[in-house]
């Protein structure tokens, strides 16, 4: 592991604002590193002739497509020399899981706790939680199990709690916290996967039961359905989170992070939908045309490409599969690709591997 870059990079993540010039210094710095250390990331970039010599601004390191991390190592270390290995869900190949490896956490730890506390905690320092997923302890492998684990440890206050384990969904207890927070007018925060939100909005309507949280609670989900629950359009999701806990559309904040990137984006509530979400100084968005990866014009729906320098030890550019449209100061979401751009997509992945295993 590179200790000078790790400390380079914590100091980059805590200070409050860089330039233009700032991101593309380290982005460029962070691709020569990938580029000598990481295997089949050199083969690709050596095969676009995309070396560290030619490449001068950040928009131009080659993009890596989500699913390569299914099928390659992509990593500048051993992974077996790794203080945690992260795995996706694995919904959209069946039990392949795309695998990250991280040589330290405290990139990923800072990276978290910096952005999490501006655009969650909003200015306060810990407030009551409630985690709807698994601890780290039964999903050691999950990156928002410990992404949730950070913010119950460094935001939540002593009584706060997991209410999600191996027997499901803990719906008496929950109810107990959530009738206290309504009764004693302290504020609570609701944390967790997007279907769960869906599974506890089902128990509490057979009970006939809804809550008024007091003011300055939050709800936060993120990841989607996933075919864990039913699927449910965004608007009607953030209208039955407002009934069922009375809460405004504003306090449902919804996280956008993926496994293969070590960086979350936030919004600022769904009052309407889809939100604008926004991401810290140290991750940059494209939109881009996957069969060519070049940016779409200014307007066009493009598939979203993220460079999240806290991406420091397997690809600093990674190409999703969302669609996205830009905004003033961040982007929407507009779903997964279809058709055309979903083929586009495949065929990324195809030229990725087929460079990376030659």
């Amino acid at each position: 592991m590179n200790n000078a870059l790790v400390s380079e990079l914590l100091a980059f993540i805590a200070r409050p604002t860089v330039s233009d010039d700032d991101f593309n210094a380290l982005a460029l710095k962070l691709f020569a590193h990938q580029f000598e250390h990481n295997r089949p990331f050199q083969k690709f970039c050596q095969g676009r002739g995309k070396t560290p010599r030619v490449v001068k601004r950040w928009q131009d390191i080659p993009a890596v497509p989500i699913n390569a991390f299914k099928d390659l190592t992509l990593s500048c270390v051993p992974p077996d020399t790794c203080a945690r290995t992260f795995m996706t869900s694995g919904t959209t190949r069946g039990d392949v899981k795309g695998r990250h490896f991280h040589p330290t956490l405290a990139v990923y730890d800072a990276s978290m706790l910096n952005n999490f506390a501006r655009h969650v905690m909003q200015g306060n320092a810990r407030v009551r939680m409630g985690l709807l997923f698994p601890n780290e302890v039964l999903m050691p492998n999950s990156s928002l199990a410990h992404y949730l684990a950070l913010a119950i440890d460094h935001f939540g206050t002593p009584d706060s709690a997991y209410y999600l384990d191996e027997s499901g969904l803990r719906t008496d207890a929950l109810c107990e916290v959530l009738q206290h927070a309504q009764d004693s007018g302290e504020p609570f925060a609701l944390l967790g996967a997007s279907y769960s939100f869906v599974h506890l909005i089902d128990a509490l309507q057979a009970r006939e039961q809804t809550f008024r949280l007091p003011t300055g609670s939050r709800l936060l989900d993120t990841g989607g359905f996933k075919g864990q629950s039913r699927e449910v359009p965004m608007d009607a999701f953030y209208d039955q989170l407002s009934a069922t806990f009375g809460v405004t559309r504003d306090q449902c904040l919804n996280m956008y992070g993926m496994t293969e990137l070590s960086t979350q984006f936030y919004d600022a509530g769904n009052r309407t939908v889809p939100s604008v979400k926004r991401g810290p100084h140290w991750i940059r968005s494209r939109l881009v045309d996957p069969l060519t990866g070049q940016d779409v014009p200014a307007g066009e729906r493009g598939i979203l490409a993220h460079t999240d320098l806290a991406n420091f030890n397997s690809v600093v550019t990674i190409l999703t599969e969302d669609v996205g449209q830009a905004t003033a100061d961040g982007f929407v979401l507009l779903g997964r690709a279809q058709g055309a751009q979903a083929k586009g997509c495949s065929m990324a992945v195809d030229d990725f591997l087929k460079a990376a295993q030659a």
